[in-house]
């Protein structure tokens, strides 16, 4: 499991890689914002899109090779991205690590679900392995590509090659995990997991249009320039990762969707509050909407698996994958609002999400219970 936490990291730090990337793209290359989104949706788009695929495939056969494999693959995508001077070229190498991302969550996470053995805490360690690794992207590329330009771009897949040759050592000992009976052999409920979906992309909203606008809305509210609005930024990812492996706790002691449906009701003021509540005590309203929203984060993926027994991969691949980056296509709405009124209400719109999600998260029902 440390091993399978580790690399959860290294694959998604490049997902958080790819718009700390975009930057040095634009300066050195003179990208049009358009082009620089292009690069974007190489990375995410493609990603959340193939994601499910790669899902049906290990769920018609188990393929483990695709954890080490998917992880290498997306650092070297991002290696290669600085390389050339061609536009084509670089979407090309921007997209191959988006693949290899979608390609690593489906097996990967039907692993950990065996290796932690039905264990909510192991799979909220999971969770908050590909969390930090997000968050960790910019942490690797600013100072790399800030010293040594696009030149030094291959140096980003060094954490990749390492972590995949590790990973796919430790896999050579659990072979047999992946290829075991599903984790709850029953029907598959796609009825609930629908439910359970539309739950997700709500509150993937909510994060992505935070992630976008907190810092700017945080800056104007308490003053103090960019490190206030860096500062909330840190409280929300932060207090997020924690929350995430409290929610494991929680899910053994209460239920996961006891916890879900909690989560969500606490999200609907949290949010509003970061919209509302003035002076420096937003930062407390971030800290509670980073509660509401990461404490579900891991019990999502169980969830998703136990409603869809049969097709493990196909529920890892949209509970990890579509479901969570399709959420990023909500921060344009949230922008437009935003230029058309102000942020506040940008904001505020937000908190119709929270409600979607606390209104589906009523109608599910437990599929049957996890080892606490």
């Amino acid at each position: 499991m440390s091993v399978l936490v580790a690399g959860h990291a290294v694959n998604d730090l490049y997902q958080g890689a790819v718009p700390a990337v975009v930057p040095f793209l634009v300066l050195e290359r003179g990208y049009s914002y358009l082009a620089a989104a292009g690069i974007t949706v190489a990375a995410t788009l493609l990603s959340s899109v193939v994601q499910p695929l790669f899902g049906v495939l290990t769920d018609r056969r188990p393929m483990p090779w695709l954890v080490p494999l998917g992880m290498t693959l997306a650092g070297v995508g991002v290696g290669l991205s600085g390389l050339s001077d061609s536009y084509v070229l670089t979407w090309l190498a921007i997209a191959l690590s988006g693949l290899g991302v979608a390609a690593y969550h489906p097996e990967a996470a039907r692993l950990a679900r065996r290796v932690a053995q039905d264990s909510h805490v192991g799979m909220s360690w999971f969770a908050v392995g590909g969390n930090v690794g997000f968050a960790l992207g910019p942490v690797l590329v600013t100072p790399v590509l800030a010293f040594g330009g696009l030149a030094w771009s291959p140096l980003l897949a060094v954490p990749a090659l390492l972590a995949g040759a590790a990973t796919f050592v430790a896999l050579r000992g659990v072979h047999g995990a992946s290829s075991a009976a599903p984790v709850s052999p029953g029907r598959d409920d796609w009825g609930q997991f629908s439910r359970l979906t539309v739950i997700i992309v709500a509150r993937s909203v909510v994060t992505f249009g935070l992630g976008t606008f907190l810092a700017l809305w945080v800056t104007d509210r308490v003053g103090g320039g960019p490190a206030a609005g860096a500062a909330a930024l840190v409280v929300l990812f932060g207090a997020g990762a924690a929350s995430t492996l409290l929610g494991g706790v929680l899910a053994g002691r209460w239920g996961r969707v006891r916890v879900l449906q909690a989560s969500y009701a606490l999200a609907v003021p949290a949010v509003a509050g970061v919209a509302l509540v003035p002076g420096p005590a937003v930062y407390l309203m971030v800290a509670l909407t980073a509660v509401a929203l990461y404490v579900p984060f891991s019990l999502h993926v169980t969830l998703g698996q136990d409603y869809l027994p049969n097709r493990v991969g196909t529920a890892s691949g949209v509970t990890l994958g579509l479901a969570v980056s399709i959420g990023g296509l909500g921060s344009p709405v949230v922008g437009a609002i935003a230029g058309a009124s102000d942020l506040q209400w940008g904001l505020l719109s937000l908190v119709l999400m929270p409600i979607i999600a606390a209104v589906a998260a009523r109608g599910l029902r437990a599929p049957g219970s996890m080892r606490a």
